[in-house]
């Protein structure tokens, strides 16, 4: 068992910049040397000009340049995904308006399966230092990871199982100081072999303080509407973290695959922000096996498999005393078969296995102990037709969620409020239909759409108490049906020489949206309805604190936007100058009553300058963020801002290493930004003007 020890313009301005595009000539080399082949989206594979789903590829300097403290942050600002933002430790990727269990975290094509999907106060157990590559389907993926997949998937790649030969022995080491949070981090990788064998190792180590900030940690709205005697100034308090993890993997390559085992751990300990004497303690560790064998035969090419197990749990400590304990077990099985074409269709069936048991003990419970099982079987077929190619799948999944019922109070009293032990099974279908046309040289269109149904997660179906990070009252449905959605993107790309671009636009309508809606009751936090107020937002009757009642409901939703991103090659004179353009927009609603749903990131659109030569690269990046008015029964407007960005890199001479030395400007305006997304907006701005000085080697 590995066990690592704490230390410490618009998008108009982008349509005519993509037609003027297509006059120029050719080719710049990408960045990275890696292809541009996704395969999350497609099990055969596919470039991302080709690819029928939205998809972007995070890798070499560009994921380099994007690298934050968490996964959220390392992805917010790619085409229509924004994060939830709790703070600076805990963050999750908001795809086109969707988050929680709408979207799907994988690590290495293996579900992740710890509990960030459950509150946004949970972290994602990734620690993007040691991340490779990270692939992002926007929109419904279901086809091929389940119906929790609606709003998409993330692919964080590391390289923990090598798939490749290797020969020789290579690494990387990177280090970073500086930033609003005077973060202190390292990560190494090591890789070895022979040809055969393949050897994968890494460590990883981050420390930070609380998060500097613009003016007031609350906002001024909120300040108006609840002036406090003291207030915090300059300082986000209990935002400081420490984590480290780890990973040791082992591989046997050969000429026609691979298989592979790899052990790894995650540790961390951070402030929840929204309870200033609350700290969250996380440890996950899992196993992970992966094998790949090609050139079967005729009826069977290859055959692929992928299977992670995780151990995950976190301990929230009230002023250092265990309050609640969170913990998540369970494996992900995905296994894939590519047939051998049946004329001109190429194609793949494959299954999947996903098993988990969840139990919360403690005060702040609110959730009953559950288990999930689901079984699923899919298929995927590819027709190319010259400068046409069609695809198309379909998805059956059958899925168990079971209550033990009673609950968990302090560490093993019975709870009444989760009633008695039940069952709920659900039988869910979902089916795609994409196709890409390349008509003319360097430009396609494509359309992709789907038809999803998920069943609803444990905690839409049981929740039943107090929740502490977002200060509500939480109440599930167990009588719910299955999430039923259809959606529709279409995208116009280009790919010209050194020019490259997209604009998309897409719709998602919900027949049954299963969201988490203030209800108009409030509850004492043991469970009682509307309590008469002592004066003090105590019950009259019990004394314990008085929260607003929110309910999950089901009701009829449409999420539609658009998305898009550019990059011009402007001139090569000794050096060469890109030009960057990206902007997205969704807006979602209730259909029922016309209401606006919650947290639903404005518009953003942005440009940028990189320029290079020689050792020396340089980026400016100037992102606007609309202020937000559509807001939700019970929300708060968010005002607009502008963050400015500039990042310096250089690489040292140095024979046999590539060395190079960063420095990144951030927020550079100073502005008091608020990330509308997330549930904190009016307590947690985002961190003010800073610079962040790292080191980056690899041999």
């Amino acid at each position: 068992m590995l066990k690592l020890k704490r230390q410490s313009f618009a998008l108009a301005a982008m349509a005519v910049a993509v037609h003027a595009a297509t006059v120029h000539a050719q080719v710049a080399p990408p960045a990275t040397t890696l292809p541009e082949v996704v395969v999350t989206g497609n099990p055969l594979g596919s470039d991302l000009f080709e690819l029928a789903s939205p998809a972007s590829l995070l890798q070499g300097d560009e994921l380099f340049q994007r690298r934050g403290n968490t996964l959220g942050d390392t992805l917010d600002g790619l085409p229509g995904v924004a994060a939830t933002g709790f703070g600076p430790n805990a963050s999750r990727p908001v795809i086109r308006g969707l988050d929680g269990d709408r979207i799907r975290i994988l690590q290495n094509g293996a579900g992740t399966l710890d509990a960030s999907s459950l509150s946004f106060d949970h972290a994602v157990a990734v620690d993007p230092l040691v991340v490779e590559r990270a692939e992002v389907v926007r929109g419904p993926a279901a086809l091929f990871y389940g119906g929790n997949a609606v709003g998409g998937v993330v692919n964080v790649i590391d390289n923990r199982i090598p798939q490749a030969a290797i020969r020789g022995v290579t690494g990387r080491v990177e280090t970073r100081f500086g930033g609003a949070a005077r973060e202190k981090a390292t990560g190494i990788v090591f890789e070895a072999g022979n040809g055969s064998l393949a050897l994968h190792a890494d460590v990883h180590t981050r420390d930070t303080d609380d998060l500097r900030i613009k003016g007031f940690a609350r906002s001024a709205r909120l300040r108006a509407a609840d002036p406090q005697p003291v207030e915090a100034e300059g300082v986000l308090p209990n935002s400081a973290s420490r984590s480290d993890g780890g990973a040791i993997g082992l591989s046997h390559t050969w000429a026609q695959g691979y298989v592979g085992i790899s052990r790894s751990g995650f540790n961390t300990r951070y402030g929840t922000v929204a309870e200033p004497d609350v700290t969250i303690d996380m440890q996950s560790s899992r196993w992970d096996l992966a094998g790949e064998v090609r050139e079967l035969g005729q009826a069977i090419r290859s055959l692929k498999f992928k299977m992670g197990h995780t151990d995950y749990e976190h301990t929230e400590l009230d002023a250092g005393v265990a309050a609640t304990r969170f913990r998540n077990k369970g494996k992900d099985l995905h296994v894939e078969a590519v047939h051998g074409e049946i004329g001109p269709l190429r194609g793949a069936i494959g299954l999947q296995l996903r098993d988990f048991d969840f139990s919360a003990l403690g005060a702040e419970a609110f959730v009953p102990g559950t288990s999930t099982n689901a079984k699923s079987v899919f298929f995927f077929e590819e027709l190319p037709l010259g400068s046409f190619k069609l695809t198309f799948g379909g998805r059956h999944e059958r899925t168990e969620v079971g209550s033990e019922g009673g609950g968990a109070v302090p560490f093993g009293a019975v709870d009444p409020r989760f009633g008695a032990a039940q069952t709920r099974n659900f039988s869910g279908n979902s089916g795609a239909l994409g196709a890409v046309w390349g008509f003319m040289p360097g430009l396609a269109l494509a359309v992709n759409g789907s038809y999803t149904e998920r069943a609803p997660t444990y905690y839409e179906l049981y929740a039943n108490g107090p929740h502490a990070a977002t200060g509500v009252y939480e109440v599930g449905n167990s009588t719910f049906g299955k999430e039923k959605s259809k959606a529709i993107d279409i995208s116009l790309r280009l790919k010209s020489g050194k020019h490259s671009g997209s604009i998309t636009v897409f719709n998602n309508r919900f027949s049954n949206y299963l969201g988490l809606f203030d209800s108009g009751n409030t509850r004492g936090a043991d469970g009682e309805l509307n309590p008469a107020d002592a004066g003090d937002g105590t019950s009259l009757n019990t004394g314990e604190e008085i929260l607003p009642e929110f309910a999950y409901r089901a009701v009829s939703a449409r999420f539609r936007g658009i998305e898009g991103e550019a990059r011009f090659r402007m001139f090569e004179r000794g050096g060469t100058l890109d030009l960057l353009l990206h902007a997205s927009h969704v807006r979602a609603d209730d259909r029922s009553n016309g209401r606006p749903l919650p947290r639903i990131a404005p518009w953003r659109y942005g440009v940028g300058v990189e320029y290079r030569r020689d050792r020396l690269s340089a980026r400016v990046d100037a992102t606007v963020h609309d202020g937000q008015d559509r807001v939700a029964t019970g929300e708060r407007p968010t005002d607009g801002y502008t963050m400015l960005n500039a990042a310096l890199t250089y690489r040292l001479p140095a024979n046999g290493l590539r060395l190079e030395a960063f420095l990144r400007g951030i927020n550079l305006l100073n502005e008091e930004a608020r990330n509308h997304v997330s549930f904190l907006k009016d307590v947690a701005p985002l961190g003010r003007r800073s610079a962040l000085l790292g080191l980056r080697g690899q041999f």
